[in-house]
């Protein structure tokens, strides 16, 4: 399959030009962190960012359901996060997110492995107190240390509990976990895939649970992996992606939305749909939350 390169400039979310992109005027920045150091089944999310971006490149910039053009904002592609070890890549991702924070952008970091989550999630919990984190993922993330490993991708979430200022953690999409990970899960915080009902009654439920502000962190194996099989850890049996639009639309209309990170991408060289899928996502976070 031979795939075009798309509009713009190369390394570009979306290929955007300046004005659109420059640091200085956007509202909004992108922040790659293409790292993948413990994911124990399948590799390349460090890739991730790279190829998100490239597909971004291909994106109509105009949202048929919001009506709108979130790209006029401004969005600046910052430079990636190179580091080789959990620790210096993520005091580097919250030093850079807390400087971006505190110039007042609205801020999407980009995955690699979702142990880089932490790092956003706690500047962005130092800056807007009693944080709400919604976590879309298929898998709990709870493990105190796997193999050994406090800062692996299986204990994200452990390591967000333990932050001062995010009050809770909401959980959708969960179907898979060890029975070590149980006494750490929220039961009345956890909407698991099995669940959610194609009726939707539960989403004011979510709603309801949710408290400002929130942060979200969107693991995509979340979704199902039918629709999306580039990540390390696939599992059956997840989101699709209308009920997904639903639901994000009223989590942003109805809830002061802070931050968000995307992340596990782990893309596959013939199979760039769920690339485009990811960097779709992206500008319909970006859409919701702009919407008039």
């Amino acid at each position: 399959m031979t795939i075009g390169q798309g509009h713009g400039i190369a390394g570009r979310y979306a290929g955007l030009p300046d004005p659109y992109g420059a640091e200085k005027t956007a509202q909004i920045v992108i922040l790659p962190v293409p790292f993948d150091l413990t994911t124990t089944y399948g590799k390349g999310s460090d890739k991730g960012p790279d190829a998100l971006i490239q597909a971004s490149r291909n994106m109509e910039l105009y949202d048929i359901e919001t009506h709108s053009e979130v790209y006029l904002k401004g969005i600046f592609t910052a430079p990636p996060i190179q580091e080789k070890t959990s620790e210096r890549m993520l005091d580097a991702t919250y030093e850079r997110v807390k400087k971006y924070l505190n110039a007042e952008k609205f801020v999407i970091t980009l995955g690699g492995e979702h142990s880089i989550s932490y790092a956003p999630i706690k500047a962005h919990a130092e800056k807007f107190p009693n944080l709400t984190v919604l976590q879309f993922d298929a898998h709990a993330d709870l493990q105190p240390a796997y193999e050994g490993n406090p800062w692996s991708h299986a204990s994200a979430m452990a390591r967000v509990k333990e932050l001062e200022h995010v009050s809770k953690i909401v959980s959708i999409g969960i179907r898979s976990m060890s029975q070590e990970e149980v006494p750490f899960l929220d039961l009345p915080n956890t909407f698991f895939a099995h669940q959610l009902d194609r009726e939707g009654k539960w989403i004011d439920l979510l709603l309801h649970t949710l408290s400002d502000p929130v942060y979200i962190t969107f693991d995509l194996d979340a979704f199902d992996s039918s629709l999306m099989p580039s990540t390390g850890t696939p599992e059956p049996g997840g989101l699709d992606w209308n009920l997904t639009m639903h639901v994000l639309k009223r989590v942003f209309r109805e809830k002061k939305v802070v931050g968000c990170d995307v992340v596990e991408l782990a893309p596959r060289e013939h199979d760039h749909a769920p690339d485009y899928l990811a960097a779709k996502l992206i500008y319909k976070l970006l859409s919701y939350q702009y919407q008039e």
